[in-house]
């Protein structure tokens, strides 16, 4: 099982540390997925459950991670989210599946009630 709460923790840290190494790129980059993570034509819910398939089937974990508390984080359930992997199994096959069935797992199991209040 992946200490999905520690792997969040150290990319949260990492990308600070590349914001301070070089502020003009991260900050470009941060206010371009803020833009795109926002509310729009297509609710942020489904942004991020369209984040979670793109980051199963990209196999980053720490994307996959993330991605899977921003989803619980917007009110998505543990259904929601585990059939928008399914999707992305469709594409990427047995990579994406082994993804899924390890990584993105731990992070559903472990997230779960952490906004149990948003639901």
């Amino acid at each position: 099982m992946k200490d999905v709460r520690s792997m969040a923790a150290a990319s949260g840290e990492g990308m600070m540390n590349l914001a301070q190494a070089n502020p003009e790129a991260m900050g470009a980059l941060s206010g371009f997925i803020g833009a795109a993570l926002s509310e729009g034509s297509i609710s942020l819910k489904t942004k991020e459950l369209i984040a979670v398939a793109i980051a199963a089937y990209s196999r980053c974990e720490y994307c996959i991670v993330g991605h899977v508390r921003n989803a619980y984080k917007v009110g998505c359930t543990r259904e929601e989210i585990i059939e928008a992997a399914t999707v992305a199994i469709a594409f990427g096959g047995g990579p994406t599946a082994a993804y899924t069935g390890t990584t993105l797992m731990d992070a559903v199991n472990e997230f779960e009630h952490d906004f149990d209040d948003v639901k």
